[in-house]
């Protein structure tokens, strides 16, 4: 407390309106197998946030029949009574990333200024230059230099420029053709042309040579000049004479005065040991990124898709399920959105949700690629010194090292991605299993459900098979003993057989099961479910826990965790069409009693398809015999935990005493209002905290709770009486 020496009017302020936070009952965590999303325990990835049907296929893809389990399906199901579900995606080591090749290239470009010995060379690019036809001319007419770009697949027009020179800016020399030391960039002024067809100094300063670029790089953009001045008597137009590089290595050749010459890019090769490109590849890895046709038409997967764009820069649009899902504007440039830097090369400097990409050379091999520091330098700035192979035009492949480096325009479809899905039935309950991972402490499979931060209050693994299923749902229930935060729902495989046969399984007496399920943090549902799969259109057998799952949603709803999520009014099923296996009630009274804890699937005659039973697989009778009871003692046991944190630390006194008993009591008070418990008492006092419990530091607490038992059996006793029988009042 503060001490208030001189005289005056102080306010302080405590805050003693502790109460116990709201908690959602009715998260649910399904592990299993997809065809893209994130990982669990990769990148230390947790399990996924879904809150949609939508939000599910965007992110892991739709149900295929080349995964194992029936998670999607499972999720799907699941969300249709929940907006809250956690996904633990699984694969193993050979789960391989989609991928594709961009291929970079250089702009068509041309070479301005120069002299006549040496007309306009630039490294491996085509060029032009003009030779003086006579001053006369030039003294009276104008120079006009006409720019047309055409896009990669030389079928648009991207952009046409028109550029006139004064005649008084020329001093062209008869004898030797050569041009003004100003050089047309400085003639016409300004650097490249707002992001279009223009021109372009290189970096050594405005009276250098100048440059005409076009708008898309690859061997199918072009661009075409012609140049020429009107003759004396403004009469007749007269095209100059042009220079071109027919060669690929500088060996100049004069043609006669022609009106136009067509210059070509260049696309790097994308073969062996002289290729480069831009390598992506999907953020995760799976088959669902590869890009395709579905057979309803639709497009699935990712693809790349490099648009025109003006100057040094190209946009791209990264395409997902035939959406653009995306959008970056990136260069080869520093000092602006470098690619490698804008999209990201590795997970952790990433930028995009789908993908990451890097410079490639050889058998895509990733480099230290250096951006370059203006868009003039050649591609050796780029990626070092060697001998690089590209297209131009049609002319095949040329030994070319282009200057106006950009990533060539196409679309790029993402391919050879793999699921991860095991080939055996060993192997795929180790991976859905799972482990901590050494060295970066990520959790995979259902060891991801151990965490608190995710509030996990049902979990499963539907329909993993039948060689690996009592490994993985032994698995699955050991975890939720262990957090005694979950509840694990589990069932008999499809084709288990009779009532009987199920029975056995479910006592480890099975040809699939060895050992029984005994535990209140288990239920077994049974038998199988007949459903139409809206995202195919076919009818399949699910696995009856995720309806198990779906009804606790439902209840908490409608009702609250602490009901039973079974019967007619909380259990009836809507969209199954049928049951595995048609139960009497001598086959529901042997599931349910003698020791038996299978909760059974029942399709009555007029009334439909309804879970018709709520027992956990604990065998020794109890209150936790019962699902209502288990989910709302796990529910009791978050929220005192989440309200009592705040007093770890506090003096182990009365005061503190007071205030456990301040908080936990309204909530038990609460619970019995809406028809949970029956009674209860809170007691921390001296009783429960003696003097060698609070000289360890220990303050125990004991809350005493009579759970409202559910009416399963209900019976009706008819009595017949004789005429003078006294019944009273009705």
């Amino acid at each position: 407390m503060p001490n208030f020496v001189s005289p005056g009017v102080y306010v302080i302020e405590k805050d003693i309106s502790e109460y116990p936070p709201t908690l959602n009952s009715s998260v649910v965590g399904i592990v299993g197998f997809a065809s893209r999303g994130p990982i669990a325990g990769v990148q230390h990835e947790k399990a996924t946030l879904i809150t949609s049907q939508q939000d599910l296929v965007n992110t892991f893809g739709e149900p295929s029949e080349d995964l194992k389990g029936q998670a999607l399906e499972g999720a799907l199901e699941i969300l249709e009574a929940t907006n809250t579900l956690r996904f633990v995606r699984v694969a193993d080591s050979d789960a391989v990333e989609a991928s594709a090749v961009a291929s970079i290239g250089g702009c068509p470009a041309v070479h301005l200024s120069g002299t006549a010995t040496a007309p306009l060379l630039i490294d491996g690019l085509w060029g032009l230059g003009m030779s003086a036809i006579g001053s006369a001319d030039l003294a009276t007419s104008d120079v006009r230099i006409t720019v047309t770009a055409y896009d990669n697949a030389r079928t648009t027009i991207v952009d046409a420029k028109t550029y006139n020179i004064p005649k008084d800016t020329l001093s062209l020399s008869a004898s030797n053709g050569a041009t003004t030391t100003l050089g047309l960039q400085k003639i016409i002024g300004g650097a490249m042309d707002a992001d279009r067809v223009g021109v372009f100094a290189d970096a050594t300063g405005v009276n250098a040579s100048s440059f005409i670029v076009g708008l898309a790089a690859g061997s199918g953009a072009t661009v075409e000049i012609s140049a020429g001045v009107t003759a004396a008597g403004g009469t007749t137009y007269i095209p100059l004479k042009m220079f071109q590089d027919v060669t690929e290595t500088g060996d100049w050749a004069a043609t006669d005065a022609v009106a136009s010459v067509t210059t070509s890019g260049v696309s790097m090769v994308n073969n062996g040991a002289n290729g480069t490109a831009y390598f992506v590849e999907s953020l995760w890895a799976g088959a669902g990124y590869n890009a395709g046709t579905k057979s309803d038409g639709t497009t699935s997967g990712v693809s790349f898709e490099v648009k025109v764009n003006g100057g040094e820069s190209t946009m791209e649009d990264i395409n997902d399920l035939g959406v653009a899902a995306e959008n970056f504007k990136t260069t080869m440039t520093s000092g602006s959105a470098y690619v490698e830097t804008e999209i990201g090369t590795t997970y952790d400097d990433k930028t995009s949700d789908l993908l990451k990409g890097y410079v490639v050379t050889g058998s895509w091999t990733d480099i230290a690629a250096t951006a370059l520091t203006s868009f003039e330098k050649k591609l050796s700035d780029l990626i070092g010194a060697g001998t690089f192979n590209g297209e131009r035009g049609d002319a095949g492949e040329v030994t070319c090292n282009p200057r106006f480096v950009k990533l060539v325009q196409g679309t790029y479809n993402l391919a050879g991605g793999d699921n991860g899905v095991p080939g055996t039935d060993a192997l795929v309950a180790t991976a859905v299993i799972g482990e901590t991972v050494a060295g970066t402490g990520g959790k995979t499979g259902i060891e991801a459900l151990d965490d608190e931060v995710l509030n996990i209050s049902v979990a499963l693994a539907p329909g993993t098979g039948v060689g690996d299923l009592e490994a993985v749902q032994n698995g699955l229930v050991t975890k939720a003993e262990a957090t005694t935060n979950f509840l694990a729902l589990v069932s008999p495989p499809y084709g288990v057989g009779t009532t009987g046969d199920a029975i056995d399984w479910s006592n480890g007496f099975g040809t699939a099961r060895n050992t029984s399920l005994n535990s209140s943090y288990a239920a077994i549902y049974w038998p199988w479910l007949k459903v139409f799969q809206v995202y195919d259109g076919k009818d399949r057998w699910l696995a009856p826990e995720i309806y198990g799952a779906r009804q606790m949603a439902v209840t908490d709803n409608v009702s609250e965790t602490w009901f039973a999520p079974a019967g007619l009014v909380r259990g009836r099923l809507t969209k199954p069409t049928d049951v595995e296996v048609i139960l009497n009630q001598g086959d529901r009274d042997s599931m349910y009693s003698g020791g038996n804890v299978i909760n059974p699937i029942v399709n009555f005659p007029q009334r439909g398809i309804a879970i018709f039973g709520q027992r956990t697989s604990q065998r020794s009778p109890s209150a936790l015999d019962r699902i209502n009871i288990r989910r709302m003692m796990i529910f009791i046991k978050k929220q005192i935990l989440a309200s009592t944190q705040r007093l770890v630390f506090e003096p182990n006194d009365r005061f503190t005493w007071n205030r456990v008993e301040s908080l936990l009591n309204p909530m038990l008070d609460d619970i019995a209002n809406r028809r949970g418990i029956t009674e209860f008492k809170v007691v921390c006092d001296e009783t429960t905290n003696t003097p060698v419990r609070i000289d360890r530091n220990e303050m125990w607490c004991k809350v005493l709770i009579k759970p409202t038992k559910t009416a399963e059996v209900v019976v009706f006793e008819l009595n017949l009486t004789n005429q003078s029988a006294q019944l009273g009042s009705t």
